[in-house]
């Protein structure tokens, strides 16, 4: 019995330690493959290949993968096998070294779905499969040949060390490919790769025809058209190119730093990095920057509007061609109309022979789509008799010219500037989707007696409904007026103020806004509509907006009251008839430039404004997203800070930029992307690159170039730095060129200093907006601050880093 305990014991240790070895492999051999929950994990434990199943996947579908091991608690697939071919069994599943010697899946019903397809015969007994701690799976031969590695096949990701792209005897090029939806990762529509023509550059394509995005060609130094990106040495971003292959690889100079480049299945490129103290990614950069640069990202005739939640939105009298897939964040099926066109294609219509069957819709607020085709007519209504008469046309277009489009129309976006004296588009529709204008139509009534009974019934609502609305108009005026109260509005009274919402005023991460004018000769205000971002209820929400209401100050937008019915959210500003500051710098020759005069006191009242939230309320209000839309302009362009709440009211998990950051890119103080803690301090770094904005009259963001040697020359707050530190400068080329060289220059050198120093990197040498108000105002000396250590490494060249991200690597090493 003792013998057969022991020998029990041992056996029982040798299945152990076997499993645990097997666990424990790194390699696949013909005698040990995988299936089930069974994994591989590379030696130093940072990958491991197994079967997976992507968060979000609905049918349960199953993949081979690999994804991070260690340091990166979500599963983070990097590569996958069998894209367009899942298994939904993996237990009765395996991945193995075949006889031939190739690496190979089989599925449930056991038939290869996928293969490494090596055309090399090699004995399976001499080869393995063998997953490397830099994320790529080899198969090789014991002598250590390679016979195939993943990372010459890559799917949506891009790791550091890998090599990505052309072999020039095969012409084969390495491309990234989306996933087609975030949880399936069978091929989508977008690819981003080097020119398989051979130039030194990155192309990204739709549906592997059409290139909507170029990086511009390796110089030796940068991207022209990525310039946020800049190399410290060969050893960053390198290109290589000889007989066999050119191609570029890049790695990071802190190893400890976690970073991907993935093609995202929204059609922008994204370098993201992983925040261990946040526990999630971060997203680094993104091209093309804007979400509706993107080619047919929402598909036939589905419109883009980075400002909703979806982006993708089907025009009226439209709805999603798969509701399933457009429900699941795929929108490449675009929309279709609600009724098919009605069009015979065997004759001409008229234009009255097509109000039988098509017509044709306003599509308000939607830009003209690229390439029309012009068309010869003197009105609008021979514009539109020359759409109707061909089936194959789809919209027209009537201002200057007659412009037509055929077929269907890609790329449609929801215009963000004021559409006065813009051309209207009018796209075509089944007659049954398009409001009766003139058209007569019989009413049949059953009886005298039924019809009188009726409008006699009517007659009564209307009275009722008359003398309830009046007293409510009075109450809701007379509750308007009295000084400073906060007031609790009917949802209604405000619909009814907005005209049904019917004038936008702009909008932006909270919202939309809307003018409205209280009854009986009443004041104009404004009405945001916040939209799906409070989670809170209904009395924390009122109680929140109290405590709000109390806080006045001359260069704060003052808080008139709300509305909270359901879901439904509204609140009532004061009305700023000169807009917001960003139309004031950036709104064209529509907009008159503003005198440095003006300039300086809308620099300085901002600044009242903030210090104000800082440390003039009972509780320090931090603001999160200043920016020149947020500072509103009154009719004697008295600056004032607009949103100053929202910080309060959407609770720390609100993000619209990053994942754990809240404002807008551009603005952003480092400790956002560091992890750090937040303090007022990240509004001081907001105000001090609006102040730079104020000042040249041009956005920081996108307006700058690489000089001939790969340097930012033209980087605005980099500029401005430079100029501020160097003795003997004349500040006065920093100035809007509007202006004609026309300022205070002892005013000029004071903003351009007192913004540098509200732009430094460390958030200790910034000043805070107490000091920055004294220093405005000249009662303070301020000292020639220096070069941010971010704009130091643009201007020297120096860093494998974004603009927006130096200070990142800095708090993400003190962070680690």
């Amino acid at each position: 019995m003792a013998a057969a305990s022991t020998a029990l014991l041992l056996l029982l240790v040798v299945a152990i330690h076997g499993r645990v070895w097997c666990f424990a492999s790194d390699t696949i051999s013909v005698n040990s493959s995988i299936s089930g929950g069974r994994t591989v994990v590379s030696r130093g434990g940072n990958f491991e290949l197994g079967f997976f199943s992507p968060a979000g996947n609905s049918n349960r579908s199953y993949y081979v993968g690999i994804w991070y091991k260690k340091a990166v608690s979500q599963c983070t697939p990097v590569w996958v096998a069998n894209r367009a071919a899942p298994v939904s069994d993996p237990a009765s599943s395996q991945l193995a070294v075949a006889a031939d010697g190739n690496l190979v899946l089989i599925n449930e019903a056991g038939k290869p779905v996928w293969s490494s397809d090596v055309s090399s015969a090699s004995s399976s007994n001499t080869v393995v499969a063998a997953i490397l701690d830099s994320g790529n799976l080899v198969l090789r031969r014991e002598d250590g040949e390679v016979l195939w590695q993943s990372s010459e096949h890559p799917t949506d990701t891009w790791l550091p060390g890998v090599h990505l792209g052309l072999n020039k005897i095969t012409g084969h090029a390495q491309a990234l490919t989306s996933w087609k939806i975030s949880g399936a990762p069978a091929p989508g529509m977008f690819t981003f790769g080097i020119d398989p023509n051979g130039t030194n550059q990155f192309f990204m394509n739709w549906n592997r025809t059409v290139n909507f995005w170029s990086s511009g060609e390796w110089n030796g130094d940068i991207f022209p058209g990525v310039p946020e990106l800049t190399s410290h040495d060969k050893n960053d971003f390198e290109f290589v190119s000889n007989a066999n292959s050119s191609y570029f690889t890049y790695s990071l100079q802190d190893p400890t730093v976690i970073s991907r480049l993935v093609m995202d299945v929204s059609g922008q490129v994204r370098q993201k990095m992983w925040l261990p103290s946040a526990g999630q990614w971060t997203i680094i950069w993104t091209e093309p920057h804007k979400l509706c640069d993107v080619y047919a990202v929402c598909g036939a005739f589905g419109v883009c509007n980075e400002k909703s939640e979806p982006f993708c939105i089907c025009p009226a009298g439209f709805r999603p061609s798969s509701e399933g897939d457009w429900e699941l964040g795929d929108h490449s099926h675009g929309c279709r109309r609600n009724n098919p066109l009605q069009c015979d294609r065997s004759t001409n219509s008229s234009v009255h022979d097509m109000d039988d069957g098509d017509a044709f819709l306003l599509a308000p607020g939607i830009s003209l789509p690229r390439n029309p085709s012009p068309a010869q007519a003197s009105s609008a209504q021979d514009c539109r008799l020359a759409c109707s008469r061909s089936c194959d046309c789809t919209a027209y277009s009537y201002g200057s010219r007659c412009a037509l489009w055929y077929g269907d129309l890609l790329n449609l976006q929801r215009r963000v500037e004021d559409t006065a004296g813009m051309d209207d588009l009018y796209l075509r529709l089944s007659a049954m989707d398009v409001p009766s204008k003139g058209r007569r139509r019989t009413i049949v009534f059953v009886s005298v007696a039924s019809v009188a009974s009726i409008l006699a019934l009517s007659v009564i609502v209307c009275v009722l409904r008359i003398f309830r609305r009046r007293q409510r108009s009075i109450a809701f005026l007379q509750a308007a007026s009295e000084g400073g109260n906060l007031v609790a509005y009917e949802y209604s009274d405000l619909r009814r103020a907005t005209k049904n919402f019917s004038e936008k005023l702009g909008g932006g991460s909270f919202g939309s806004v809307y003018k409205g004018t209280l009854p009986h000769g009443g004041a104009d205000v404004a009405v945001k509509k916040l939209e799906g971002l409070l989670c809170v209820g209904e009395k924390q929400f009122r109680n929140e907006v109290r405590t709000i209401g109390v806080i006045q100050h001359v260069n704060l937008v003052r808080l008139c009251g709300f509305s909270s019915r359901g879901g439904e959210r509204l609140l009532v500003y004061e009305y700023m008839p000169n807009g917001s500051l960003d139309r004031a710098l950036f709104g064209g020759a529509a907009a008159p430039a503003l005198s440095w005069r003006a300039r300086f006191q809308i620099a300085l009242g901002a600044a009242r404004g903030l210090l104000y939230l800082h440390e003039g309320c009972r509780d320090c209000i931090i603001h999160c997203d200043i920016k020149p839309e947020n500072i509103l302009l009154d009719e004697g362009l008295v600056p004032k800070v607009a949103d100053f709440g929202m910080a309060k009211l959407v609770g720390r998990e609100f993000s619209r930029v990053l994942t754990t950051v809240r404002g807008t890119i551009g603005y952003l103080a480092p400790e956002w992307i560091s992890g750090l803690p937040i303090t007022a301090k990240v509004d001081v770094y907001s105000y001090g690159m609006v102040l730079m904005e104020i000042i040249s009259g041009r956005r920081n963001a996108r307006c700058w170039e690489a000089d001939e040697e790969g340097r930012m020359s033209e980087y605005f707050p980099l500029v401005a730095a430079r100029k501020v530190t160097s003795e003997g400068e004349a500040l006065v080329g920093l100035l809007d060129e509007r202006l004609n060289g026309d300022a205070d220059e002892q005013e000029l050198d004071r903003a351009c200093r007192v913004a540098c120093w509200c732009v430094q990197d460390d958030e200790a040498r910034r000043p805070t907006m107490e000091q920055v108000v004294q220093m405005l105002e000249g009662v303070v000396t301020v000292d020639v601050p220096p070069i941010p250590a971010s704009l130091h490494a643009l201007s020297q060249n120096t860093g494998f880093v974004s603009m927006h991200t130096t200070a990142y690597f800095d708090g993400l090493s003190r962070s680690l």
